[in-house]
């Protein structure tokens, strides 16, 4: 059994333990769940349910965040993509799949949303609302939760902790706008449009605990919120002129409506193969991007090293992403035929 102490040494420690078991579960609590991934610009997607079929393929992107390395029970987040243009007569619709889960501490997220967008016309190129229905889904582990009195390390409680494992989830949607025009992208989103509200529960048995008004015999209730958040993109890709070189800067905004973050990435592309790059995210890391692209697949990497105070404990955060892309072709002359290709 893994036990977390308050009596660590380090502030940052003490930091994390309170994110992880003080996020205060005595009444209904809101927080931003979604990781900003270095790879935002490759999983577009994840962030907006407009910026899906934004070309002729089928597009698969999976990856895995390591953040913090060097911090015991630092975030770890897994995430996938998958989007594809579906022609129904004159009418050109987008479908895909988003997914996520992430673990910090005892604490677990999952959420797993399907889009449906609608492309049109507009000038000169195709704005695409889209919209995402899914599950949100949250598990704490409180019966790992130890916390050690200030005096003689014995087991202390919290009533705002729960002491048993408690789960839920919830209805989430999400709504997002995207326009792509010729090498230029950009677009707006609001996830968790509905403010779902999780409730967390579970049979409690011996020790403390705190009961809430929706407590019903020795079940005991707890609730989490995530919060609205709306972000932001731009991507571009600008070819120069003579040479195979490629620039593609990109950036994201986000906000929950109480704070801000963000990125900002500037990848150049050789003779669309080998990319490399450097990216900023706001007032807390620098990164670099390393990408190549074989045929239908791809593989990037990302390091970010921290600028912010937690450089101190932490080595820096590891991200990797592979992605596949499939062009489809159901006509009569390619039936059964295949070709496989990426753009951008």
């Amino acid at each position: 059994m893994h036990h977390i102490s308050i009596k660590f040494p380090a502030i940052v420690s003490r930091l994390l333990l309170w994110m992880v078991i003080g996020f205060g579960f005595t009444s209904v609590v809101s927080a931003q769940t979604d990781p900003l991934l270095s790879h935002y610009y490759e999983m577009p997607s994840f962030y907006n349910p407009g910026a899906i079929g934004q070309s002729d393929l089928l597009r698969i992107r999976g990856g895995a965040r390591l953040q913090w390395l060097g911090i015991e029970h630092a975030p770890v987040s897994i995430v996938a993509t998958g989007d594809m243009p579906v022609k129904l007569g004159k009418r050109r619709l987008a479908v895909g799949l988003a997914l996520q889960q992430e673990s910090m501490g005892l604490y677990r997220n999952f959420t797993l949303g399907a889009m449906v967008g609608y492309q049109m016309k507009l000038l000169g190129g195709i704005l695409t609302p889209g919209l995402r229905i899914g599950l949100a889904s949250e598990s704490f582990k409180g019966s790992e939760v130890y916390i050690p009195d200030d005096d003689d390390y014995h087991q202390a409680t919290d009533d705002a902790i729960p002491n048993t494992d408690v789960s839920g989830n919830a209805l989430d949607l999400g709504i997002g706008f995207s326009y792509r025009r010729d090498r230029f992208s950009t677009g707006i989103s609001l996830l968790h449009a509905n403010s779902p509200t999780i409730n967390l529960s579970s049979s409690t048995g011996a020790g403390g605990g705190v009961s809430t008004p929706s407590e019903s015999g020795d079940v005991k209730n707890y609730q989490f919120s995530l919060k609205r958040t709306l972000y932001f993109t731009a991507a571009g890709n600008i070819p120069l002129s003579n040479t195979l070189l490629e620039l593609m800067p990109s950036v994201i905004a986000v906000s929950d409506f109480d704070s801000f973050t963000g990125a900002a990435t500037a990848m150049v592309r050789y003779n669309r193969f080998l990319s490399a790059g450097l990216g900023y995210r706001w007032d807390d890391a620098i990164a670099l991007h390393l990408g190549v692209d074989i045929k239908n697949f791809y593989l990037g990497y990302s390091y970010e090293y921290p600028v912010s105070a937690i450089s101190k404990v932490s080595s820096g955060s590891h991200e990797i992403i592979a992605g596949y892309s499939l062009k489809l072709d159901f006509s009569e002359k390619n039936k059964n035929k295949h070709k496989s290709i990426r753009i951008m």
